[in-house]
């Protein structure tokens, strides 16, 4: 890791100084080496750095931004290549622990081979890629960094002569000034479609590649456990919100969806044929040394039996490829749908085994099975979502023009007259309309449900069947979409349901809410039609964002922790099954940390089996950049469900007793009360303009959709990522801890009792660590530089309010841990370490060109460059934006 970051920081500075003028080289020696000096002690405040910076020359300060910026770019290549090396080193000898063979080892003491195939039978795992705009960097940047991580990855795992290393060296010089020239922001916001390719980059590339890895790990690890392993069941599925998300963003349209259906469907097929390609060249079996087999047959016209006359699994899978490259045309022989290709994977596999040729089947068409199992012929099927309201709308016009006055009802009559309309066997409304025979809300509305009978028709119901309903705080918002989807014919029922309408809580209300609600929906005749036609299953989504953003973080935790439980509760009482979608962000401040730990913390109440959780922005690339990355992602996660199930099932899940309830609650008020009472104090929203880059964040062209619901600039109406990016710049962590240290300090037990509540309970153990990744992210003295941004009486209402929350929690982190630090891992230690040097002369330099910003009311082309080229560098090196 060490010599990496050298290399790429030498190549860096070579490049920097062949390429600038000698005063910007200078200029940012001068600042590492001042904060260099700080960080290590030799100078006792931020002075010399704040000097070195203002003495930079006003030409040279886009250079000083860019040097930074690409130097932590650089770094962050060099510690995911570290990630990769230390997991190679670690399976050396074995599976690298933390994976699916600690779980299901773990797991074979308590369950035999027969339970924990009922485990392995209801473990679904469903990792959902959005488009949220939390990714600062451009496409071209990730590829040209991609480039240089090809090289360190030559250079690792490659034995290299003398002549190949000298010609790798060159490769990475090149690449490093390509990413120098290169420009770094954006000048135009990204589309729909943008995002969806971003997205498509990592479902079809290592993601792809990585399943097979995870079956095999799986079957591995059976094997060593169970001297009769059980089989491998389907375990994971991937779904997607990239060009389907119409909550807050305009721009996701019908015809967006559309082009995204038919990319994957096309990425996806040609992937299949591509791996079909390398079976065709591996099973060259002369048909001579081959008994009869049940072999698929060519299409019609099929040129196979041409080509492999005398090599039938050559000729059956030629046929194969034939029929794949129909699909979606209009020939005839195509495969219909995936379960198709499926099946004819399968008779392929069981002719080589029936011929003793295990090791062709095993290698070569097991992987393709499970590929072919997991991503269909849709890679990703698409969660449809919008708000409530705009549902609301569209009802209420659309059935006001048939003399219906839906918006002058109580909600139990809005639930008794959509139930009424979803039993009608002819529809009420008419979905296919014409642009101007309502306001555009309600068009835009109706012809995206009549567009979703047209994609299940063309791309199967398994591509696109689920709709998530943002702000939904009462059963007509859920009923609204069902009677939607019925009008479009894509309910029917008690036959059919074409849809899971997924709830969306994330309010206080909704949360508390939650008994009533999903009550009245079971309790519901036509609802109730609907879930039994989807076997039952009621998906829930949980909104950390926006929950954190409202309650806090501390609250937050519980309240999501707690509604989960009374959800289990409440489906178990009506003999529902339910498949919980944790809506988590990248960041602590909205749920992040990581996804392993997480679903281990859940209420064992809720471990039933399947599992959706959403994977957003920069998360996507920590997570998805390398195959190596890709493989250990989905074994954690899938290791990490598979446990907590089998614990759930073993009784060896820890369940919390009613005190540690009772002691969660009350820090939970009483943080809560302290986090409402900072964000309603008069002036706090002018403090958080003045003392945040938010107006250079809301104007990044992070991603397609705005900043804000409405336009406005308030706490309600932002939007949580960028609440949580513009403190995160200002090294100011707000919504990771604040009122953290005051819930503790209100705790019904003593310290020491936390204290064991920590090592007992992993929720608590889950929310204290994430707080205290937050508190260690966030640095006062570098804050209180943006605190003084801030006019005066403002700077003094808030900043030490701030202050004295952040040492509360300080506090409160150690007494509960019993540590002499917030962080015990090592490695973050040295990556803190490592970091805080190079984020600090950023820091100095976006509060510097913010002020002059703001002080001559107009922003000049260069220091709006420079100010950009500060955000997206110390989103670089926190590794987070929001």
């Amino acid at each position: 890791m060490t010599s990496d970051v050298r290399r790429l920081g030498d190549t860096l500075g070579e490049v920097l100084s062949t390429h600038e003028p000698p005063a910007a080289f200078a200029a940012v020696e001068n600042a590492r080496t001042a904060a260099i000096d700080y960080r290590r002690g030799d100078a006792g405040d931020h002075s010399a750095v704040r000097a070195a910076v203002e003495e930079t020359p006003p030409s040279e300060r886009e250079s000083l931004a860019r040097a930074f910026t690409a130097y932590f770019e650089l770094v962050n290549v060099a510690e995911d290549r570290e990630r990769v090396r230390q997991l190679r080193e670690r399976s050396r000898d074995g599976p690298a622990p933390g994976g699916v063979a600690d779980a299901i080892g773990a797991l074979a003491d308590a369950l035999d081979a027969d339970d924990l195939a009922d485990v392995l039978e209801s473990v679904e795992v469903t990792p959902t890629f959005t488009a949220h705009p939390t990714e600062a960097r451009r496409k071209t940047v990730k590829s040209l960094l991609g480039r240089v991580a090809d090289v360190l990855e030559d250079v690792d795992e490659r034995q290299l002569t003398a002549a190949e290393r000298e010609r790798e060296e060159a490769r990475l010089a090149a690449a490093v000034e390509a990413l120098w020239t290169a420009r770094h922001v954006r000048t135009r916001r990204p589309e729909p479609l943008d995002e969806a390719r971003d997205v498509h980059h990592y479902l079809a590339g290592t993601v792809f590649d990585g399943v097979p890895a995870l079956y095999d790990a799986v079957e591995r690890a059976l094997d060593d456990a169970y001297d009769d392993p059980p089989a491998v069941p389907e375990l994971l599925s991937f779904r997607s919100w990239a060009g389907s998300d119409r909550d807050g963003n305009p721009y996701v349209t019908v015809d967006t969806t559309s082009e995204v259906l038919a990319r994957q469907r096309a990425l996806v097929v040609e992937r299949y044929d591509e791996a079909l390609a390398d079976v065709e060249d591996a099973l060259a079996v002369d048909g001579a040394r081959v008994a009869d087999a049940d072999l698929p047959s060519p299409p019609p016209g099929s040129t196979a039996g041409d080509r492999h006359p005398d090599e039938p699994f050559r000729r059956a899978v030629a046929g194969m490829r034939e029929r794949l490259d129909r699909v979606g045309g209009v020939r005839a022989g195509e495969y219909g749908d995936a379960d198709a290709f499926r099946a004819d994977l399968g008779r392929v596999e069981d002719a080589l085994r029936a011929n003793g040729l295990d090791r062709l089947a095993d290698v070569h068409v097991v992987p393709l099975r499970r590929q072919a199992a997991t991503f269909g012929f849709h890679l990703a099927a698409l969660d449809l979502r919008d708000h409530a309201d705009n549902h609301t709308e569209a009802v209420s016009e659309a059935l006001a023009a048939q003399g219906v006055d839906y918006a002058g009802m109580t909600e139990a009559e809005r639930q008794r007259v959509l139930t009424d309309a979803i039993d009608r066997d002819a529809p009420v409304v008419d979905v296919e309309v014409e642009r101007d025979a309502y306001g555009e809300t309600t068009t835009r509305v109706l012809r995206r449900f009549a567009a979703l009978a047209d994609w299940q028709a063309e791309y199967g119901e398994d591509a696109i069947d689920a709709y998530a309903v943002s702000m939904t705080e009462e059963p007509s918002h859920v009923l609204e979409v069902l009677f939607l989807a019925d009008q479009a014919g894509v309910v029917a029922l008690p036959d059919h349901s074409g849809i899971d309408v997924v709830p969306l809580l994330e309010t206080e209300s909704a949360l508390s809410g939650a008994r009533d609600f999903l009550t009245a929906l079971f309790e519901n005749d036509a609802y109730r039609a609907a879930l039994d036609a989807r076997d039952g299953v009621q998906e829930v989504m949980l909104g950390y964002s926006d929950s954190t953003k409202e309650n806090g973080f501390l609250a937050s935790n519980w309240r999501l922790n707690d509604a989960q439980r009374r959800l289990a509760e409440i489906t178990d009482e009506h003999d529902v099954d339910l498949r919980l979608f944790h809506g988590r962000g990248g960041s602590v401040s909205r749920g992040g940390g990581p996804t392993d730990d997480a679903l281990r913390a859940l209420p064992p109440e809720t471990a039933t089996g399947p599992v959706k959780f959403t994977q957003q922005g920069e998360t996507i690339a920590e997570h998805y950049a390398t195959r190596g990355l890709a493989e250990r992602t989905l074994e954690q996660v899938v290791g990490a469900q598979v446990q907590a199930v089998g614990a759930a099932a073993s009784d060896a899940a820890v369940r919390p007793r009613d005190a540690w309830v009772e002691g969660a609650a009350a820090m939970a008020d009483a943080a809560r009360d302290e986090y409402r009472d900072l964000l309603e104090t008069e002036g706090f929203v002018a403090y958080y303009e003045q003392a945040t880059p938010i107006d250079v964040v809301e104007t990044l062209h992070l991603g397609s959709r705005p900043a804000s619901r409405t336009g406005e600039r308030t706490v309600e109406d932002l939007r949580a990522i960028p609440w949580v990016f513009s403190w995160t710049q200002a090294r100011c962590i707000v919504p990771g801890w604040y009122g953290f240290g005051t819930g503790v300090d209100a705790a019904p037990v003593e310290t020491e009792a936390l204290g064991e509540l920590y090592e007992s309970w992993p929720f608590f153990r889950s929310v204290v660590d994430r707080a205290a990744h937050a508190l260690a992210r966030t640095e006062l003295g570098v804050a209180a530089e943006y605190a003084d941004l801030a006019d005066d009486d403002l700077r003094e209402r808030f900043f030490p309010r701030l202050e004295a929350e952040y040492e509360r929690s300080v506090e409160a982190v150690l007494a509960i841990t019993g540590r002499d630090a917030l962080v015990e891992r090592e490695w973050f230690a040295e990556n803190l370490a490592r970091r805080n040097p190079y984020v600090d002369p950023l820091n100095h330099l976006q509060v510097e060109l913010l002020e002059e910003a703001r002080q001559s009311g107009e922003t000049p082309a260069a220091v709006d460059r420079a100010l950009r080229l500060t955000v997206k560098g110390i989103a670089a090196g926190m590794r987070t934006t929001g």
